[in-house]
């Protein structure tokens, strides 16, 4: 079986060193992509979940909170601690805090009080604008109680998990897991249905060559290169961008190995059934790539979209796996989101995997 799978392996290889265009898929596009979508891209949000830690449960501070209530641009959920903030904020349950510190009434009728801010800069477009929309509700509330009764009000910001306060830190996961959706799903595809179409599948079906074995050998070659490709963004992200990596080095590759082998499997999924280059080409840019870009948080924070699209976003494994990278990179090892995710992709890998074996299995018989 060894030899089998190796001298398969040998000709994909060789195959793959003169199609110039799945290099460049595989090795160049992936630096283009974080590039171009790295240095320009920017987006607002509204209906940010926001925590409003009452520690000071009085009329006053209620009544300075009041503007998050009834706004399109807030999703208030009102907590008497700090603690209960934080928590909600590390199980991404909101995207910022708002605190009014015990003694805020009794401090801003002497003297300057302190409200703090605090912002999950995982999603850093959600971040700055949350701090936007914050900061400006309080002053408005401030000018609108005048200055004669009152004292002024300071706000502290501070921001989570994106020192840089930067939106580069949100879109350069999404370039990660759009490199390997595009190296796994539309390379594997079009290259399983081109041998399809040019007959080279009945040749090898003839041969004691077993379908477990063709799989792998076609499996190997583009799960190197895809992996590379990766490998190249990751380094280009810390190198270009400063991106951080808090979590585990370890565990961000071995969610992008379970993630390259869902993708992988997919690809030799639509292979299989289409047998036709540009209708495996089609399909695979509706059922993976499309939504990679529309639907896994990539280009949008899915906490602000409605609950129809989040429950649609959650049948994809990009979403899966982009919730688990951003976490390792900028917030950290978070054990029920790692466990969670990883969970949810090795049986993604897993299930495509047994259908492909499944449908070339078929053609064998």
């Amino acid at each position: 079986m060894r030899e089998r799978i190796l001298a398969l392996v040998r000709k994909e290889w060789s195959i793959l060193r003169r199609d110039r265009s799945s290099l460049l898929l595989g090795a160049v596009l992936p630096m283009l992509l974080m590039l171009l979508i790295g240095y320009g891209m920017s987006l607002d949000v509204k209906n940010v979940p926001t925590a409003v830690v009452l520690e000071d449960d009085s009329t006053v501070a209620r009544h300075a909170a009041s503007f998050t209530v009834g706004s399109e641009y807030f999703d208030p959920v009102f907590v008497h601690s700090l603690a209960e903030g934080e928590a909600l904020l590390r199980e991404k349950q909101v995207r910022a805090i708002l605190r009014f510190p015990s003694g805020f009434s009794e401090q801003l009728s002497h003297r300057a009080a302190e409200v703090q801010i605090i912002l999950d800069g995982v999603e850093a477009s959600t971040a700055m604008s949350a701090e936007s929309y914050l900061t400006s509700g309080l002053l408005s509330w401030v000018a609108e109680q005048g200055t004669g009764s009152q004292g002024s009000v300071r706000v502290v910001s501070r921001i989570w998990f994106n020192d840089a306060n930067t939106s580069t830190w949100f879109y350069v996961p999404g370039i990660l897991v759009l490199v390997l959706t595009i190296s796994g799903v539309f390379l594997t595809a079009v290259v399983m249905a081109r041998e399809y179409e040019h007959g080279t599948f009945e040749a090898l079906f003839v041969t004691p060559v077993r379908p477990l074995e063709i799989l792998l050998a076609k499996v190997i070659p583009y799960f190197v290169v895809a992996f590379f490709g990766m490998l190249l963004c990751l380094l280009a992200a810390c190198l270009l961008y400063d991106m951080p990596l808090r979590g585990s080095l370890l565990l961000v590759l071995l969610a992008s190995v379970c993630y390259l082998l869902t993708v992988l499997g997919i690809g030799l999924v639509l292979s299989c059934l289409t047998k036709n280059q540009f209708l495996a080409c089609q399909i695979s840019l509706l059922v993976s790539i499309m939504p990679t870009l529309m639907l896994s948080g990539f280009l949008f924070d899915l906490h602000t979209e409605p609950m129809g699209i989040r429950l649609v976003s959650a049948v994809f494994p990009a979403t899966w796996y982009l919730a688990l990278l951003k976490s390792l990179l900028l917030a950290g090892d978070s054990w029920p989101l790692i466990l969670r995710n990883m969970t949810a992709l090795s049986l993604y890998a897993v299930g495509f995997f047994a259908l492909a074996y499944r449908l070339t299995k078929k053609e064998v018989a």
